[in-house]
C-alpha cells in the first residue's frame, strides 16, 4: 500500500517552501553574494573610495594643485620676481573669452586694461579697470625664460598678452608691482614639495621604529615609548627658533628651511609610530603571522610580506592627513619669520605681505594665498577621510 500526501495538505506546502533546486555541480549558488570575491583589496578600496564624492572632488582639486606645482613656469604668465613699480597694487583683471564688437562677437581671450586716478584726499595714485582698453591674450605665448622641471630651458607659457609690454595681472599686483598669480603658482611648488618631503621622512621613520617596537617588544619597546613621550613634550616654536638661529649664516633660505624640515621630520614620526606599534601588537597574535614564523620565515619577511600589507591603507590615510599639518606648519612659521624668507616664494612668505592695514583696506587680493592654503588643506583632509572610510571595503 502506497501513502500519498494531498497536494493541498500542510506537509506539502512546507515541503514546497524548503525544497529549492540546488545549483549544478561546478557553478556558484545564485543565492550567495560573490560580488566581493573576485576583487583584490586595492580594488575594493578604490571602489569604496569612488563612492565618497567629496573625496573624489578633492582628489581632482589636489591633482590641479600638483599640476600647477610641477608646471609652475609654464602656468605662470609673468616672472614672479619681476618688479614693476608702475603697477604697484594694481587690482586683479577678470579674464574674458567672448569678444563683442560692432561686427559681432568672437571667441578670443582678453582682459581690460588700467587707467590711473589720483585720490584727492591722500594724493595717492590708484589703478582702476578701464573697459575701453582691451588687452588680448594668446595661448602658448613666448615670454620670459625658465627651466621646465628645473632642467629644460624654454620660454613657452600657457597664456600671456599678445604684446609683452601690456600689463596682465589675474590676481593683481603686490607693493612692488609683482604678479600675485605667478607668485602664488611658484608658492604652490615650494609649499607642497616641503610638505611632502617632511611627511615622507616622518612616514619612513614612523613605520620602521613603530613596527620594530610592536613586533619585538621588550626593552626596545619600552625605550621607544619613553623616547616618543620625551619628543612629544618638546615645545615646537622655541625649538624652531633655536634651529633657525643655529643654521649656518651662509646657507640660502631654501637650504635652511629644508634642513629644519628634515630635523623636525625626525620629531614628527612619533604619532605615526604609536599607531603602527599598536597595529603590530594586534597582528602578532594572528594565526597567519604565527604560521609564517613556524614556516621558517625571517623577521623581515614576516613584517614586510605579512604584517605591513594588512594595514597599508591605514598608513596611507595617516600620511594623507599629515601632509596638510606640515603645510600649515610651513605657512605659520614662514608667516612668523622663522621659516622660509624672501626671495624664496611660499604661501607663508606671500602672507607676510598682508601684515598691514592697507592690505585689508585697498589690496585684499594679497590674502589669496590664504584661500589657497584653506582649499589645499580641506582637499587633503577630505581625501584622508575618504581613504579612512575605504580602509574597510566590506563595511556598509
Amino acid at each position: 500500500m502506497t501513502l500519498t500526501t494531498p497536494a493541498n495538505s500542510p506537509d506539502s506546502r512546507i515541503g514546497a517552501v524548503h525544497d529549492t533546486p540546488e545549483a549544478p555541480v561546478g557553478e556558484v549558488d545564485p543565492r550567495i553574494d560573490t560580488s566581493h570575491g573576485t576583487e583584490s583589496q586595492w580594488q575594493l578600496i578604490r571602489r569604496r573610495f569612488a563612492k565618497h564624492r567629496l573625496a573624489v572632488i578633492s582628489l581632482w582639486v589636489l591633482g590641479l594643485f600638483v599640476f600647477v606645482a610641477i608646471f609652475a613656469g609654464f602656468v605662470a604668465p609673468n616672472d614672479p620676481g619681476d618688479v614693476k613699480a608702475r603697477y604697484t597694487y594694481a587690482p586683479p583683471q577678470a579674464l574674458h573669452f567672448i569678444d563683442r564688437s560692432d561686427d559681432g562677437w568672437s571667441i578670443r581671450p582678453y582682459v581690460y586694461g588700467y587707467s590711473v586716478e589720483i585720490e584727492p584726499e591722500a594724493l595717492r595714485r590708484t589703478f582702476v579697470i578701464d573697459e575701453e582698453k582691451k588687452i588680448y591674450l594668446s595661448f602658448f605665448k613666448r615670454s620670459w625664460e625658465y627651466k621646465l622641471f628645473g632642467l629644460i630651458p624654454t620660454d613657452i607659457h600657457l597664456l600671456g598678452p599678445e604684446r609683452s609690454r601690456d600689463p596682465f595681472y589675474l590676481f593683481g599686483a603686490d607693493r612692488l608691482g609683482r604678479d600675485m598669480f605667478s607668485r602664488l603658482v611658484y608658492g604652490t611648488q615650494i609649499s607642497l614639495s616641503v610638505g611632502l618631503v617632511g611627511v615622507v621622512m616622518s612616514l619612513v621613520l614612523g613605520v620602521i621604529i613603530g613596527g620594530a617596537a610592536g613586533y619585538f617588544g621588550g626593552w626596545f619597546d619600552a625605550v621607544t615609548q619613553r623616547a616618543i613621550e620625551f619628543l612629544r613634550s618638546l615645545p615646537t616654536i622655541p625649538l624652531w627658533m633655536g634651529l633657525a638661529a643655529a643654521m649656518p649664516s651662509d646657507w640660502s633660505p631654501l637650504q635652511t628651511y629644508f634642513a629644519i624640515t628634515l630635523i623636525l621630520s625626525f620629531l614628527g614620526w612619533t604619532e605615526l609610530a604609536r599607531v603602527v606599534r599598536g597595529r603590530f601588537l594586534a597582528l602578532n597574535g594572528e594565526d597567519y603571522v604565527a604560521a609564517a614564523r613556524y614556516d621558517g620565515c625571517s623577521h623581515l619577511r614576516v613584517i614586510v610580506r605579512h604584517m605591513v600589507p594588512a594595514f597599508t591603507s591605514h598608513i596611507i590615510t595617516a600620511a594623507s592627513l599629515a601632509v596638510p599639518a606640515m603645510i600649515l606648519a610651513e605657512t605659520a612659521l614662514s608667516f612668523l619669520g622663522l621659516g622660509l624668507q624672501a626671495p624664496v616664494i611660499s604661501w607663508g612668505v606671500l602672507l607676510q605681505e598682508a601684515q598691514n592695514i592697507r592690505t585689508l583696506a585697498t589690496a585684499p587680493w594679497l590674502l589669496l594665498p590664504g584661500a589657497a592654503i584653506v582649499i589645499a588643506v580641506l582637499a587633503m583632509n577630505f581625501i584622508g577621510d575618504g581613504l579612512r572610510d575605504a580602509a574597510d571595503p566590506y563595511a556598509k
